[in-house]
């Protein structure tokens, strides 16, 4: 066989940053370098990685499947523009500022100040803002880095300032008093998405709520008894006729003995607990909806750093753990008290820190939801806007019910961030949004003037991002050409966070929805289906992975391992499985192109006659039979392959194509080529290898958007031996999407029959251990395709290795031969030479053996039937052997057909 001048084997540490300096140095990830500028865009917008991030899964989820879908689309044609940038991510960077300011300079922000410690955020952005972009780079996204974003840019932080000067001039922003999440540690409002729950094992603290005048007592019970300082009432059923009759009457708060009332609410479990609900608005979600609903007092009890304040009498200035432990003691001292008892429970805690939120009441600046929602609930609900998996959207639905849904927090007590364009006039109290900072008032012109110190919550700079990054609210070129986006990929997890919020802003800003399809992926877990975690100790760092293994195999695991929206279980083997698929590719392409390199291969007419013809082959050449099935196998392929990434369901898109080119083209065709190759037949030589390279070529551009760095050096080594005459362009990343040819159906049952021969000689060998070097004679008998397998004998030598000067094909056979295995296929059947494959003495003498001990085990059960024993013993055990007879009958049957065969 000859040798191909690549390398024996492929180095995916020398080849990757080559390749993408390549690419991106050509201007390939631009959309002005599609073939056709007139053609139709095709835009995704990255979720931004914060500013803070290290590649975790969920970045090199959302990165292979959005460069898969903008290679796919480049090589379709299509404008492809894949907007890359980062988020701000206020929180997280603020907080990674000030732990470096604690740990290197020994100084807080407050210390610093407002204008110093921004100055500091900005400079560490400078400094490691750029960790995770490299990262994602390095996983091949081929995005257009010209266009990067970062959501506090100078042309975003226009664009959130004029949404929320429209907002705000429209009564949709405004600012009230309601319950939040409340993060101790950062003292500002956090996210729902910033809030991690966990189970934890609790105490649930049993007292005494006394009625006012009475030694009468109703039993309560809650996890928080600090929390009671802060009571306004106690709640019942209506109906529970435990409690009923005590609504309308006052009890008094332990210890301060303030006097609330007991209401009826139905929100009220009669079944947990004790049936009594202390109701706490200032600091429970539920307790501030009841509250709402019987228009009670709410009292808040902690300042922002959690401890207790005016409000709780003589626990005020303790921490609120603190406070917990010592009112406790003085409820028990006080006779209070019933009992204490276990309890695992949900925890809210920091996504940031991890410290327990409190719900607390507290004055921020809200979006009047209500207005929007309907209008992106409805844009869903019409068919504007798809969502994949479809299941999600009732999902969608579910949260952005314009009944339901509530107003949206978009203040954060935070340095780093957009700063909340709303100043008031020290001078008359008038308040106002501005594009530009002013400098004086509109009202009375006072130039005192003060700005509110609140910054804006992250995911509204993010809800703008499928605009603003394409220069909204200026009418730019980008965001008339590139607008509406195409798809916004994204986890599931953040669908109403970021994606409902997405489509609204862009609905009430620009009149449009922002992309006309979602795609939600699901999140990665190890192979056991567990989260994964460092307290688990399952965490996988994906840059490790692809230093062992490479980004291809990295890659094409996260794409093929599952569906839409499904979580899917990944392990180390399965990478280091694909890594072996790519090294597959790479021996196939070797075998292909050594034999493109030798013999008439080498003369510019011969290679320039066989590529003008390489997209013609079944016009141009005598094909084989191998050769008309394997193009039509790959035209279905291609067909069934573009229907599937049409319909977003790329994980079987890409299995089709990964068996195709290795169960089809690699174990079969190839292996079929090596004859005409060694056949010393010109004619056959160039057929052969013309459909070898036109089928690499074409399974290559597959199988590009999954792994696109080892797909593109061997087309490239493809490229170089063929010359010039095939017409190809620069790089497979541009390189046009396989179009389908017709179905061969014919050849392709003809050759399934052909393989199903072949794998079961192949089978009866194996399972006989006949050497692998032994070619064995052979009768094959069909009534329809004896002329087939006549045709054939090369094939059935070569691939099943039988004797093909003792082959002999007919359609009908008088009388089955003697020491023959017959192995029986839909339409003919094989006899292999008993002789040939086993020691026929030493076989007799074996089923000999067992023939007689399965006649005595029939003789004695048959004995044993027809004795009491069928009468007396239990039905089950008389069945059981009775089972037993039927099977050894069924055996010695057989056995006597063996011993017949051999003679």
């Amino acid at each position: 066989m000859p040798e191909s001048t690549m390398p024996k084997t492929y180095d995916f540490a020398s080849t990757e940053q080559r390749l993408y300096d390549w690419w991106w140095q050509k201007g390939w990830f631009k959309p002005e370098s599609a073939r056709n500028p007139e053609a139709e865009p095709f835009v995704i917008s990255i979720p931004p990685p914060n500013v803070t991030g290290e590649l975790h899964w969920g970045h090199a989820m959302f990165v292979s499947i959005e460069d898969l879908m903008i290679r796919y689309a480049r090589m379709k044609g299509y404008r492809a523009l894949w907007v890359p940038g980062m988020d701000h991510a206020g929180i997280a960077t603020q907080l990674q500022v000030e732990k470096q300011l604690l740990r290197t300079e020994e100084v807080t922000k407050d210390e610093l100040g407002r204008e110093e410690f921004v100055k500091r955020v900005w400079q560490w952005k400078a400094k490691y803002g750029d960790i995770i972009q490299t990262q994602i780079r390095r996983l091949g996204a081929s995005a257009d880095w010209d266009r990067e974003r970062f959501t506090l840019d100078e042309g975003l932080s226009r664009a959130v300032r004029e949404a929320f000067v429209r907002l705000y001039d429209k009564g949709l922003i405004y600012r009230g008093t309601r319950l939040v999440n409340w993060s101790p540690g950062l003292k500002t409002a956090v996210s729902d998405i910033e809030v991690e729950y966990s189970e934890e094992q609790a105490t649930l603290y049993y007292f005494k709520y006394r009625l006012a005048g009475s030694d009468e007592y109703i039993p309560v019970a809650t996890i928080r008894p600090e929390t009671i300082l802060g009571d306004t009432a106690v709640a019942v059923h209506p109906d529970d006729e435990r409690y009923k009759h005590l609504i309308g009457c006052s009890v008094l708060v332990p210890i301060l003995d303030r006097e609330i009332p007991v209401i009826g609410d139905t929100a009220v479990s009669l079944d947990f607990g004790t049936g009594a609900l202390k109701v706490t608005p200032g600091h429970d979600p539920v307790d501030y909806d009841i509250a709402m609903r019987h228009k009670l007092p709410i009292i808040n009890i902690l300042t922002t750093e959690a401890k207790i304040n005016e409000n709780g009498g003589a626990y005020q200035g303790l921490d609120r753990f603190e406070a917990r432990k010592k009112f406790w003691a003085d409820m028990e001292t006080a006779g209070l008290t019933l009992k204490t008892e276990p309890y695992l429970t949900s925890i809210p805690r920091a996504q940031r820190g991890g410290e327990i939120i409190e719900p607390m009441i507290s004055t921020q600046w809200y979006v009047k939801i209500k207005p929007l929602a309907e209008k992106a609930y409805a844009a869903v609900q019409n068919g504007q806007i798809k969502i994949i998996p479809e299941r999600f959207e009732k999902v969608y639905y579910n949260w952005m019910n314009p009944e339901t849904i509530k107003d949206w927090c978009i203040s954060r007590q935070l340095w780093w961030g957009h700063r909340i364009p709303v100043w008031t006039c020290e001078n008359c109290e008038h308040e106002w949004a501005a594009r530009i900072d002013p400098t004086h008032c509109p009202k009375c012109n006072s130039a005192h003037l003060r700005q509110d110190p609140d910054v804006l919550d992250t995911w509204f700079s993010s809800g703008l991002w499928p605009f603003s990054t394409l220069g909204w609210p200026d009418d730019t070129l980008d965001l008339r050409t590139y607008y509406p986006t195409s798809v916004m990929e994204t986890g599931y997890d953040i669908l109403f966070f970021w994606v409902a919020r997405m489509i609204m802003f862009g609905l009430e800003m620009t009149g449009q929805p922002p992309f006309h399809t979602v795609y939600l992926h699901g999140i990665v877990r190890d192979e056991h289906g567990r989260k994964m975690s460092k307290s688990l100790g399952n965490a996988l760092d994906p840059i490790p992975l692809l230093d062992q293994f490479g980004t291809d195999a990295f890659r094409f695991t996260i794409l093929t391992a599952g569906t839409p929206g499904n979580d899917l279980n990944l392990g180390v083997s399965r990478i280091e499985s694909n890594r072996n698929f790519a090294n597959k590719i790479w021996n196939v392409a070797r075998f292909v192109i050594s034999n493109l390199e030798v013999g008439s291969w080498k003369l510019d007419a011969a290679r320039g006659e066989m590529l003008s013809n390489l997209q013609h082959l079944t016009s141009n050449f005598q094909l084989t039979l191998p050769d008309r099935w394997i193009l039509s196998r790959l035209n279905t392929t291609i067909a069934s392959v573009t229907r599937l990434m049409d319909n977003y369901e790329y994980g079987e898109a890409g299995r089709q194509a990964y068996d195709f080119l290795w169960g089809e083209y690699a174990d079969w065709y190839l292996e079929a080529s090596k004859i005409p190759l060694n056949s010393g037949d010109g004619a056959a030589r160039n057929r052969t290898a013309a459909v070898l390279a036109h089928v690499l070529d074409q399974t290559l551009r597959l199988l590009h958007p999954y792994i696109p760095f080892v797909t593109e050096e061997i087309w490239q080594n493809l490229k170089q031996t063929l010359g010039n005459n095939a017409n190809w362009p620069e790089a497979l990343i541009i390189a046009d999407w396989p179009q389908p040819g017709p179905i061969d159906a014919p050849a392709e049952a003809d050759m399934a029959l052909l393989m199903d021969a072949i794998r079961a000689i192949r089978n009866a060998r194996a399972e006989r251990n006949v050497e692998a070097s032994k070619k064995l004679a052979s009768m094959i008998i069909s009534a329809e395709k004896s002329a087939l397998f006549e045709s054939h004998r090369a094939e059935l030598s070569f691939l099943a290795r039988i004797d093909a000067d003792a082959l002999y094909v007919a359609d009908h056979l008088d009388a089955q031969p003697q020491g023959a295995l017959p192995v029986v296929l839909g339409t003919a059947t094989i006899y292999l030479p008993l002789a040939q494959m086993i020691d026929v003495a030493a076989e007799r003498e074996r089923l000999d053996k067992e023939q007689k001990e399965v006649t005595s085990q029939i003789e004695r059960l048959t004995k044993l039937l027809s004795s009491d024993f069928a009468n007396k013993a239990p039905a089950n055990v008389v069945q059981k052997e009775r089972d037993k007879l039927a099977d050894y009958q069924v055996r010695a049957e057989k056995l006597k057909e063996q011993l017949e065969r051999l003679g």
